[in-house]
């Protein structure tokens, strides 16, 4: 597997569509962590593309949870996220996104959908535990120019590879995986997968961090990236998702209790951290942990 680079920049970027809890903290232990061992950057993202479920509030009571903890970003201040717009937020970049699908649009990359996700479900065959696959009914019956439609981007077939820094070598071939990707929905939302692409060419990510629930989505965004003229793809590490049983002291806090919750029980910040990294596999045991520890995790 490969290692990571000299000064890499990483993001932590979460969506404010509910609170932080011991998932996101392992996350962003393995982020911070890493980029200070290896010199690197730590760029704060507001992943707030689903209008639907993101809440002004939860944003708040992010930045205030990164404050507490200690985990301050290189980029932006977090200061400058409570006031006003940022390019570090999704919902203010609509019109960047807009201005790339059009380049797709306009080299016949992207079509119109009319397609509900029941429509989908109701023709594809989905495999056990695999990802319901788009068919593809839209590429070539054109919906109605009245119809609520959404876009998506053409998978041709063909793999992607590319070597995760932690699981090594991967093969992902998006048309087999998903079909073509849905890059805005029917109500006119962005969708994850390209707003994540364009904000980590933009903001010149070359080192994502995330949970292995993740992986599947690697392929098509390295080829979405491609499509949209990034000439090399980030390196990427996922880490395993939260899985083990926590120490005495938080015995009661499930993976989803909210980070803000704890901290108003009294747990201290170190506690929280160091019970982040054990749940993440990083200690043998659970110990207070300061953030200047967190580089040390990493050899």
């Amino acid at each position: 597997a490969p290692s990571i680079h000299h000064a890499p920049v990483t993001r932590f970027a979460p969506a404010p569509t509910g609170l932080l809890h011991l998932g996101h903290l392992v996350n962003a232990v393995y982020v911070w962590g890493l980029a200070r061992r290896h010199n690197g950057r730590v760029l704060l993202r507001i992943e707030d593309h689903d209008r639907g479920r993101s809440r002004d509030h939860f944003e708040s009571a992010i930045l205030d949870d990164l404050e507490w903890l200690g985990l301050e970003p290189d980029e932006p201040p977090i200061e400058a996220l409570r006031h006003g717009p940022s390019p570090y937020r999704q919902s203010d970049r609509a019109s960047r996104y807009a201005e790339v699908i059009a380049g797709l649009r306009h080299r016949g990359l992207v079509y119109p959908c009319r397609c509900s996700r029941r429509d989908i479900a109701d023709t594809a065959v989905a495999a056990r535990g695999a990802e319901t696959r788009y068919p593809g009914t839209c590429r070539d019956h054109r919906p109605d120019p009245d119809e609520a439609v959404g876009s998506r981007v053409i998978m041709e077939p063909g793999e992607e590879t590319f070597i995760d820094v932690l699981l090594g070598t991967q093969r992902q071939d998006p048309a087999r995986q998903c079909g073509d990707v849905l890059v805005r929905d029917r109500l006119g939302q962005w969708t994850y997968q390209i707003a994540v692409t364009i904000d980590d060419w933009d903001q010149g990510i070359d080192l994502v961090i995330r949970g292995e629930d993740l992986l599947s989505s690697t392929g098509r965004q390295i080829r979405l990236a491609r499509l949209i003229g990034r000439p090399d793809p980030p390196t990427f590490l996922h880490h395993p998702l939260v899985l083990k049983p926590s120490g005495e002291k938080l015995s009661k806090a499930n993976r989803d209790t909210g980070l803000a919750e704890l901290r108003q029980a009294g747990v201290s910040p170190e506690t929280l951290l160091g019970e982040a990294a054990f749940r993440g596999g990083l200690l043998e045991e659970a110990r207070p942990l300061e953030v200047e520890e967190l580089p040390g995790l990493f050899g």
